[in-house]
């Protein structure tokens, strides 16, 4: 491939990078995976641990996520495909598609058996849509019809109960604009748009699924493929609906860039890394964004950059993991080929090269505009950034995840606290962020499922869903600068039950944290090694431990990269059990916060 152009300081004074780069990007990325391509091309089976749908499926996942980088690639570029990769993915769509033989070894297992297949029909269906007058125009009617009826085994209800409604809308869309099994097409598009409206929860904000699971996904799929739907059938209605959403999600979801770039860390398929922009690139795109033009280009080059400078595609290949290759966060559905998700960055290429937010100079991120906290209520999240570091940090108060194993929290989903430069600590260390009553076995009880209690300036509070042996638990969170206020309630515990608390996991170089003890604790916090996270090989967490007679527990605490502590507040506990926080600059919250209820109010 060409070497990379130089670096443009003067239109992108932050990250140095242009279209070009991003072009170059696409195009290393695919020149990467072509050694392992298949014959005929209809699989791309990478190296590495198959993931639990098999290799046959993971081929094809290597197919259809590339090919969707591709189409971006040569779309944004109306038809210009400098390297010819278009024609070796129509030879590996005539190939996947045949009738599977005894002997073949380039078919792809049907949607009807392989539940990832319905991933990867989406990828597929969305890449022939962008890329339809220079492949799907130009292959035999049998080869169209035959791919087509493959497509259309995910036209019905999905085997999972989340985003992947939205797999059947995107295939759905494709087949009935190139006139096959329109009837089913257009029903699955309307299926997919009503099950997304009943986890619509208001402010730009989506649940994947029936359960609190706030996450990544709202950007990279449950926005993504409806405002993508809109905008290439034209469809007006559709379009204003899920762009005016869209652009109220990217006045939150901006927030959630570290200005070294590094996406939010929390939630799972975090291997997909820099796909977390896509959503603002859509809403470029589709002229939904809320941001100023440039601040798109910025807060997208400096993602991509952040996983490619530290090694995200060592040997030109996405590796499943975060910076490199880490185990804990890659779930058993992830095959090799799964990082190549981030393809959906690219939908920025379909901009073209003299739209504003490619040409305009770039502007700050929010993460670089000066110290910010702000509730999002949807989520029931406390968003908290400091300039002087960069660090954006995710107080959560709204979201569990999908699945909570009996006894267990996933680490991804049930913390109190995500950001953008620290990751949770791996299963069988001690947790990261948490709160809750010790057990006999000197393992604190999980979180669980959570309800949120309320948010407003400065605070967010939330409790279990139900009790944890009959043991009732609230926490709350108030922050301002880089440091926090940790405010929990514990009823309900039989005599001689001990609690603890948690702080944040840091190296104690690049980044520290530290935890002081207010009200409720025994003494001050013991640092405890954890092991490594995405971000470092070793790290430690402050802990701090009480009786849970106490019932009402306080403490400061803080993440920072800026070197020095910062200053904390004044904090005490009133006759009554509120809590009175003044913060450095005089400015006074009093909180109170019970097992069902909290509130924040201002008060000298």
């Amino acid at each position: 491939m060409d070497a990379p152009p130089p670096e443009d300081r003067v239109a992108s004074p932050y990250t140095g990078w242009t279209r070009a780069h991003w072009e170059g990007v696409a195009d290393a990325l695919l020149a990467g995976v072509r050694p392992y391509a298949s014959p005929e091309g209809a699989l791309i089976a990478l190296p590495g641990q198959p993931s639990a749908s098999g290799r046959r499926s993971d081929g094809l996942e290597g197919f259809a996520r590339t090919f969707l980088l591709a189409a971006f690639r040569v779309a944004g570029a109306d038809g210009h495909d400098p390297h010819g990769v278009l024609r070796r993915y129509a030879d590996g769509l005539v190939a996947g598609t045949r009738t599977p033989g005894r002997d073949d070894a380039e078919s792809w297992p049907r949607p009807s058996e392989c539940g990832q297949a319905w991933v990867e029909a989406a990828s597929v269906a969305l890449g022939l849509r962008l890329t339809r007058p220079w492949l799907w125009d130009l292959l035999d009617r049998d080869v169209q019809e035959r791919a087509a009826d493959w497509l259309s085994e995910v036209l019905g209800t999905p085997p999972v109960n989340n985003n992947w409604w939205l797999f059947p809308l995107t295939v759905g869309g494709f087949l009935a604009e190139a006139g096959h099994h329109v009837e089913a097409s257009s029903a699955a598009v309307d299926r997919g748009l009503a099950k997304i409206e009943t986890w619509y929860t208001g402010g730009g904000w989506y649940t994947d699924g029936p359960e609190r699971s706030f996450d990544h996904y709202n950007g990279w799929a449950l926005h993504l493929y409806p405002v993508l739907h809109a905008r290439l059938s034209g469809d007006a209605a559709l379009l204003e609906k899920y762009g005016e959403r869209l652009g109220r999600h990217l006045e939150d979801h901006a927030r959630l860039f570290g200005a070294d770039g590094a996406p939010l860390h929390l939630g799972r398929s975090l291997t997909y890394r820099f796909a977390a922009t896509s959503a603002l690139w859509a809403g470029a795109l589709t002229g939904r964004t809320p941001l100023a033009t440039g601040t798109t280009r910025r807060i997208a080059s400096g993602s991509l950059r952040y996983f490619l400078d530290r090694g995200a595609a060592d040997g030109g290949l996405l590796s499943r993991g975060w910076h490199g290759p880490y185990p804990p966060i890659v779930q058993d559905y992830s095959g090799p080929a799964s990082p190549y998700w981030a393809s959906k960055a690219f939908v920025g290429l379909l901009l073209p090269a003299d739209h504003p937010e490619w040409t305009a100079v770039e502007r700050p991120a929010p993460a670089e505009t000066g110290d910010a906290v702000t509730a999002l209520a949807a989520p029931c999240w406390l968003v908290q950034s400091t300039a002087a570091d960069g660090v954006v940090r995710v107080h959560n108060h709204g979201s569990d995840g999908q699945i909570v194993r009996p006894g267990r929290d996933d680490p991804l989903y049930a913390r109190l606290a995500y950001s953008t430069h620290t990751g949770p600590t791996e299963p069988d260390a001690v947790p990261d962020n948490h709160f809750g009553p010790v057990g006999e076995d000197g393992v604190p009880a999980p979180r669980g499922r959570i309800t949120p209690l309320g948010s407003g300036p400065g605070w967010a509070a939330s409790a279990p869903r139900e009790p944890g042996g009959g043991v009732r638990t609230a926490s709350m969170t108030l922050a301002r600068g880089a440091v926090e206020v940790r405010v929990h309630r514990v009823e309900g515990a039989p005599p001689g039950t001990r609690v603890r608390a948690s702080g944040w996991a840091a190296d104690g170089e690049r980044m520290i944290s530290a935890l002081h003890a207010v009200h409720g604790f025994d003494g001050p916090a013991r640092p405890v090694r954890t092991g490594s996270t995405a971000y470092a090989r070793r790290t430690t967490v402050p802990v701090l431990e009480g009786d849970a007679g106490e019932g009402l527990f306080v403490c400061c605490a803080y993440l920072t990269g800026a070197g020095a502590p910062p200053p904390l507040p004044r904090v005490r506990v009133e006759d009554g059990g509120s809590v009175r926080v003044t913060w450095p600059d005089g400015e006074v919250r009093r909180a109170t916060l019970r097992v069902d209820s909290a509130e924040v109010r201002g008060g000298g």
